[in-house]
């Protein structure tokens, strides 16, 4: 999307605005109004347009006199998922999203956006992916294709679905693939930026070379995962607990055939299962963290998240669990590769 399309000049005429509206391939277009200092100032359709020309306005005037000043926006970090809601209810698809000076930040798709988690996110996307040779001797893993889309991208798609558009990669190995494919960005509505690791910093040291985090949570999630989890509910569940530090899990089941006995002093029986059904939580990947954790990652040593988890315990802080119910696939094995290739066609994804 293309944001600069929906916009257009204070000094532009009614003409210009419609011959601009025409343009727009989409239902229900709508431009939003910019002053000298590229302000936001108003809303206008075609509707708006009809209107003022009943009020006897001319084609030529200024759009200033046809645009809505009470326009509907969000206020950055200030709205939720039921406001999103409430505007697709009133089929208001394009809604600006603006500072508190007037400045548009971006453009929220009412449509495609579930939520908006005031996190910015780390995709970690150094690795060689050995276990994948030799699909990754000349294609860095996350960009390997997944149906019609490399893995990485639909993460970067799933985190801007949910609000998170200050997104960070890391790359390494043939990391110039990744950064010259996504740019910075900003065909996606979002802003990308590229950390490069001179040496191997582990699955979160990385983190701590970034300068400037502006929002108060951070999401750290590996960069070779396919998977349809609610960022929004691992959110919610992370704020429902004032966590420090969450975990996404996955069930791991192990079936015992046989009966297990327990045993008390080494052998009285005490107890017998019939065959019992174990479920174990592995660790998927993905995280969400308070920024002041940050400050715990040395600098420039290898550091995994497994470290930063126990060094969040050993601090008396809280660190909580909280299991992905839907898809999730590590594609870290040629067969992972080729089942997700198979999966994705079952998958919906943005």
């Amino acid at each position: 999307m293309n944001i600069d399309s929906f916009l257009i000049d204070s000094n532009a005429s009614a003409r210009d605005a419609l011959r601009h509206l025409d343009k727009m391939a989409m239902a229900g277009p709508v431009l939003f109004i910019q002053d000298e200092e590229k302000k936001l100032v108003g809303s206008l359709t075609d509707g708006d347009i009809r209107r003022g020309l009943l009020r006897n306005l001319g084609i030529d005037d200024s759009v200033l006199l046809f645009m809505r000043k009470d326009f509907r926006h969000f206020v950055e970090n200030h709205y939720s998922k039921a406001d999103l809601q409430r505007n697709k209810e009133l089929n208001i698809r394009f809604v600006p999203v603006i500072d508190s000076k007037g400045f548009l930040i971006r453009l929220v798709d009412t449509f495609q956006v579930r939520g908006n988690i005031p996190a910015c996110a780390i995709l970690m996307a150094g690795g060689r992916g050995e276990r994948l040779m030799p699909l990754t001797e000349l294609t860095p893993k996350p960009m390997l294709r997944v149906g019609q889309k490399p893995i990485i991208e639909y993460n970067i798609d799933q985190l801007i679905s949910y609000g998170i558009t200050d997104i960070t990669i890391s790359i390494r190995y043939l990391g110039n693939q990744i950064s010259d494919y996504f740019k910075n960005g900003s065909h996606k509505n979002a802003s990308i930026q590229y950390l490069t690791e001179d040496i191997p910093l582990g699955t979160i040291g990385a983190v701590k070379q970034i300068k400037d985090i502006h929002q108060d949570y951070v999401l750290i999630m590996n960069s070779d995962l396919l998977t349809d989890i609610d960022f929004e509910q691992f959110f919610e569940a992370f704020q429902a607990e004032n966590a420090d530090m969450a975990v996404a899990t996955v069930p791991y089941h192990v079936n015992v055939p046989y009966a297990v006995m327990e045993l008390e002093e080494g052998k009285i029986v005490k107890n017998f299962k019939e065959k019992p059904k174990y479920t174990y939580y592995s660790n998927a990947g993905i995280y969400l963290l308070k920024k002041e954790l940050i400050d715990m990652i040395p600098h420039n040593q290898k550091y995994d998240a497994t470290d930063l988890m126990n060094a969040v315990i050993k601090a008396g802080k809280k660190l909580i669990a909280d299991p992905i119910l839907t898809y999730w696939l590590d594609i870290g094995r040629i067969e992972d590769f080729y089942k997700a290739q198979e999966d994705i066609k079952h998958l919906k994804f943005l």
